[in-house]
């Protein structure tokens, strides 16, 4: 499923304007998108919880030559299924 896949279905189940969905879809991803850039926990009941996680300084190797690489510290996000999302698999 892609985001025009959304936008779609938002359109059918509430009946309203291509372009209003759209816009609604994309305020919805967006707001997600700086709420985890500023470090916030998304928890969206039974559906899962989007939370930003410190990631350890690692060493690498490069698999063509086999040469080791530092990789940095960083952030990364992580995402963790609710319960109903997981009963469904």
């Amino acid at each position: 499923m892609i985001k025009a896949d959304i936008v779609d279905l938002v359109v059918d189940l509430a009946d309203i304007p291509r372009a209003k969905a759209s816009t609604a879809v994309e305020t919805v991803i967006e707001s997600m998108r700086s709420a985890l850039g500023a470090g916030d926990r998304i928890e969206l009941r039974g559906f899962g919880v989007f939370q930003v996680k410190r990631r350890k300084r690692g060493i690498g190797r490069n698999p063509k030559t086999g040469v080791e690489v530092t990789i940095p510290p960083g952030n990364t996000i992580r995402f963790k299924p609710g319960k109903d999302l997981r009963a469904l698999t």
